[in-house]
């Protein structure tokens, strides 16, 4: 059976209109372990947990963001399947915009950096196709309904 994680593809806009399409800007986390790889925080769902509230955890638990703090964008939900260290993995993202522009970031020990990024940036960093093509799903659909 496939490790089951949740997590949260956070982002924020740069203008208040939103017009301008670039304002947009997505949290990357740089893990302290391993490839040191680039993601949006994640993690494994825990018993009696559900996907979503296994995101919002794993959120406060890496990057310091409280649920308060963020507005869940209804209407998108993404999976994606892989292999992580010769085992098959499922992680379930959803998108989540910061409330405040501004708002603190508050790394835990798991990882040693973050970014926010544009989309194509975000797109190099995020090293995995199944990432960069999460981000671009994530992005046309914010780009495509009106806030």
């Amino acid at each position: 059976m496939a490790l089951r994680a949740c997590g949260l593809i956070i982002f924020r806009r740069r203008l208040i209109p939103k017009v301008d399409n670039t304002a947009i800007e997505f949290l990357l986390l740089q893990a302290s372990d391993g490839i040191h790889h680039w993601t949006p925080p994640k993690g494994h769902v825990e018993p009696g947990e559900n996907e979503l509230e296994t995101a919002l955890r794993e959120t406060q638990e890496e990057a310091g963001l409280k649920a308060s703090q963020l507005t869940i964008i209804e209407g998108f939900r993404k999976e994606l399947n892989y292999v992580a260290r010769g085992k098959p993995k499922t992680v379930i993202y959803w998108l989540a915009e910061v409330k405040d522009y501004a708002v603190e970031i508050r790394l835990s020990h798991e990882h040693q950096a973050y970014r926010w990024l544009g989309l194509d940036e975000a797109c190099q960093l995020a090293q995995f196709k199944e990432m960069k093509a999460a981000l671009q799903e994530g992005h046309q659909f914010l780009c495509s309904t009106v806030a």
